[in-house]
């Protein structure tokens, strides 16, 4: 029997009080998109009008759509570096906003190398969790009974570091699991972890993810939704319990704790859940010996009703991986967002996530939209601004690159994801994530675009200079068989003396130099968070690159035009590559990687 909360909504009846003020929330912003945006602009230019950053344009106080469009450019995070280095250096002045940063979010690698730093005032944590709390009353009107069990999600805080100047840098999803927002979070029965904070919070990640596991064991009945934030990383927990199992199944049979886990937190709190459970520890044996593992979500956590995971973009390369584990289980993809900012819900959770779109809330940040036919270049002209189109105005069909102004001050920013307009929710625009523009490679948060995995080819193919080896044609290709996944990158090579052709010790070194110069979010992967596994180098026999052109051509490509595309996934180009293959080659040991100081 559903429950009236006195709201009308197309979304349906929601589950309580507290879910029914946040459907009430999502329908007023989906219907007023317009005047929410108009007003949110205008306060942001407001608030910041003395701010350094906006006086360089001459606003002189105006906060009106546009005035500000004809006034301030559209910028990269490459124009901003210089300002945002002078915060990270210890400059407290108004720089980009009128409330001081208070930390920086860490997102993906610049062509440089380094991560992004995006400064963040203290409230939009605030705005994060008015965000976050949207999402279970979205789930609890398609799935019944979640507040009858409970979610065994894999979360990890990652490595922080200080800038010269003081602050706090850190991963947005280890701040928000760090802020009181979650910390302190009430409890709520829809949203109840069989993980504790205490595991969550530990950054030794076998600890973590030992840990997790095991209370997730323990609790198995219980569990109703099994998740991590990216598909990645719970691919990466199935791989955990596939190496862990027998010493978490000793563990539930004596109940006494893996001498490993060392932190006092975790250990004090496991005292208080883990008790010898025999019965249990024979189940998780039984079912992890067997050789197939298919469905071993559902064996193991029987109750459960779905999977909660981001598979859209680079990560819906998981899907099937994911559909074999779990034996189609529906996949859930309940947000979307980045280290700038939060943009978008997805009101229709239980679609297949080929169909997933995310409603953008327009309360989060002021939202512009670069028609992608002009995005394509990296440098916008300032003396001839493009056109860039409002959250209401943009056009089912078309594609978009997102630019965001935020009220911690970043001023028409470009994010750099290219979004599909599929169709409206009230007067909200829904769009369907496309791919991040310029990223060829990408396993789990790492990112690798062509400049930087052409510099890494070059550096990896200095040391075949000395067996006077080039490297005449090369492609790459984000293998996710294997768990955890990996870059493969298929070389043919013009060997100038047989008699003198580089070992097989050089080429894996040649993998390691490359890994050295990839950037810090995949050397992170590799070292820290073992969510990538050694890069491999596949040398395929000469002509092998003439093959995949005639390929091309045969498929309708001109041979005037044809250019060696730089990473590949159709099936039939990497069995050609494959059917071709001379030798393999992985990196024999880890690049250098430490948390970096903001210099």
């Amino acid at each position: 029997m559903s429950v009236d909360f006195g709201l009308s909504s197309p979304l349906g009846p929601p589950a309580c009080e507290k879910d029914a003020k946040a459907i009430q929330l999502i329908e007023e912003m989906t219907k007023n998109v317009n005047s929410v945006q108009e007003k949110l602009l205008a306060e942001i230019l407001s608030r910041n009008s003395e701010t350094e950053y906006l006086k360089r344009f001459n606003l002189n106080g105006a906060t009106d759509r546009a005035s500000f469009k004809s006034k301030v450019p559209v910028v990269s995070y490459e124009d901003l570096q210089h300002d945002i280095q002078r915060i990270a250096n210890g400059d407290r002045s108004n720089i980009f906003s009128s409330q001081p940063v208070s930390e920086f979010l860490t997102s993906s690698g610049t062509s440089a190398g380094e991560r992004k730093l995006m400064p963040i005032i203290h409230e939009e944590l605030d705005r994060r969790a008015l965000f976050c709390s949207l999402l279970m009353p979205i789930m609890n009107l398609y799935v019944p009974g979640l507040d009858k069990g409970k979610g065994l999600y894999f979360l990890f805080v990652k490595a922080e570091t200080k800038t010269p100047g003081g602050l706090l840098a850190r991963p947005a999803l280890t701040s928000y699991y760090k802020s009181k927002h979650f910390k302190n979070r009430p409890f709520d029965p829809y949203d109840v972890y069989t993980s504790p904070n205490d595991a969550i919070f530990c950054s030794d990640i076998f600890q973590s993810m030992y840990t997790q596991m095991l209370c997730g064991l323990i609790m198995r009945k219980e569990v109703l939704r099994v998740g991590a934030v990216f598909a990645s990383g719970l691919l990466r927990a199935i791989r955990f319990l596939q190496l862990n199992w027998k010493q978490l199944a000793q563990d539930i049979s004596t109940g006494t704790l893996n001498p490993k886990i060392t932190d006092s937190s975790i250990r004090e709190c496991m005292a208080k859940i883990l008790n010898p459970n025999q019965e249990l520890a024979e189940f998780i044996t039984k079912e992890c010996s067997h050789e197939s593992w298919e469905g071993i979500i559902t064996r193991i956590w029987p109750n459960t009703k779905y999977l909660d995971a981001i598979v859209t973009g680079a990560m819906a390369q998981y899907i099937p991986t994911l559909e074999y584990y779990s034996n189609g289980l529906p996949i859930v993809c309940p947000i979307y967002g980045s280290s700038e900012c939060l943009f978008g819900v997805n009101l229709k959770p239980m679609v297949p996530p080929s169909e997933v779109s995310y409603t953008i809330m327009p309360n989060m940040a002021y939202f512009e939209f670069l028609p992608h036919e002009h995005s394509s270049s990296s440098a916008l002209s300032r003396d001839s601004p493009p056109h860039l189109v409002d959250l209401a105005d943009v056009e089912v069909g078309k594609e978009y690159e997102v630019i965001i102004t935020t009220y911690s001050g970043l001023n028409r920013y470009r994010v750099g994801d290219i979004l599909r307009v599929t169709g409206f929710y009230n007067a909200a625009p829904q769009f369907k994530f496309i791919k991040r523009s310029n990223v060829l490679l990408s396993i789990d948060s790492d990112k690798t675009d062509e400049s930087e995995l052409q510099k890494a080819i070059e550096n990896g193919s200095l040391l075949l200079s000395e067996y006077s080896t080039t490297v005449e044609e090369y492609t790459s290709y984000a293998d996710t068989k294997t768990i955890p996944g990996h870059y493969v990158i298929y070389w043919e090579l013009l060997v100038k003396d047989s008699a003198n052709s580089p070992t097989d010790e050089v080429l894996s070194q040649c993998c390691l130099a490359m890994e050295e110069s990839l950037n810090s979010v995949y050397r992170q992967g590799r070292v820290a968070d073992n969510s990538i596994g050694p890069l491999e180098i596949r040398v395929v026999k000469n002509g092998t690159f003439e093959k995949l052109m005639d390929y091309a051509i045969s498929r309708g490509a001109s041979i005037g035009q044809y250019k060696v595309p730089r990473c590949v996934s159709l099936t039939p180009i990497l069995e050609l590559l494959d059917s071709r293959i001379v030798s393999k080659h992985f990196s024999p040991s880890l690049p250098h990687w430490t948390p970096e100081r903001r210099r």
